[in-house]
């Protein structure tokens, strides 16, 4: 049966441009954690989980407050699914932190490659979502790309397959599960916050936690809950407004801007081999692009 939803066109628009924003913001993160590079993946990682906390309980503090918190303690499912959910985000940042810090950003970019199609699979096996033949075009072309670049690479990329599965199951269990994307993300969080806590009080104990040793670090790790909620925040609002193949295209955005900043910013090694995947993944973009604009033309001319 084809679960995939009815969805009308203003919503499509705001979930179209929540997830824009959320993978530019994730696109441009690697410039955040490069800054603060003299801390460990799994300190950063944790300064993530407990900033994030503030920040939501500061949003529903002052803004819809803690009601729709309050009813989700009696769906134990949820609350589960929303846990798992937690754990599959902390461990695809904390991978994705260390490449960044041993400079293995163009391969951590290749699993946010892979996972949009993931994504797309996941959609059409799980939500029995359709692709229109431009689309099916479009996925082919983007699939030659990765299997190009994985070819490029000449070993199994473990890094890229862990963040690409992670993120594709987390993506499927925000789009099925019934809850707000404040809500749904301060559950998440508070999920994985106790560990997250500990972790940063036992580096204290050993006298190995870098907050208090930098003015400028200090400055910047609080600002670790912003760029976290937000993009995880944008990204819930689309998730549940747009079809999962959508979704998993919208998310080339991120890598690419990824790859460009390794390259022209980092410095890491670029060759032809690269550019060639490279190109092949945004050509089918725009193909993906040009059949959602042509679609969303006839459903606006059938409406009028």
């Amino acid at each position: 049966m084809n679960s995939t939803l009815v969805i009308d066109a203003p919503a499509r628009r705001q979930g179209t441009l929540a997830a824009f924003a959320a993978f530019v913001i994730w696109g441009l993160a690697p410039l955040y954690f490069k800054a603060v590079g003299s801390v460990p993946p799994s300190e950063i990682v944790a300064h993530r989980i407990v900033w994030s906390l503030v920040f939501l309980t500061a949003l529903l503090a002052f803004g819809r407050g803690f009601g729709g918190l309050w009813r989700l303690r009696s769906q134990p499912r949820l609350i589960g699914v929303l846990a798992f959910a937690a754990l599959l985000t902390s461990s695809n940042w904390l991978v994705y932190v260390w490449a960044i810090s041993v400079d293995r950003l163009i391969e951590a970019t290749l699993g946010y490659f892979i996972n949009p199609l993931m994504s797309i699979l996941l959609g059409r096996l799980v939500l029995g979502e359709r692709l229109r033949p431009l689309q099916q075009a479009a996925v082919a072309l983007a699939s030659a790309g990765v299997l190009w670049r994985v070819w490029q690479v000449g070993s199994p990329p473990w890094i890229a397959l862990f963040l690409a599965t992670t993120f594709a199951v987390y993506g499927l269990l925000r789009k099925r599960a019934p809850v707000d994307a404040i809500n749904g993300l301060f559950v998440e969080t508070l999920a994985t916050a106790p560990i997250a806590i500990g972790w940063l009080a036992w580096l204290a104990s050993q006298g190995t936690l870098h907050f208090g040793d930098d003015p400028l670090t200090d400055a910047l790790l609080p600002l670790a809950g912003v760029i976290t909620a937000v993009p995880l925040m944008l990204f819930a609002v689309g998730a549940k407004r747009l079809p999962l193949s959508t979704i998993g295209f919208v998310q080339y955005i991120a890598p690419s801007l990824g790859f460009l900043l390794a390259v022209f910013a980092f410095g890491e090694p670029f060759d032809a081999g690269q550019l060639v995947g490279f190109a092949m993944i945004w050509a089918a973009l725009a193909i993906y692009s040009v059949d959602m604009l042509r679609t969303s033309r006839s459903t606006a001319a059938a409406a009028a």
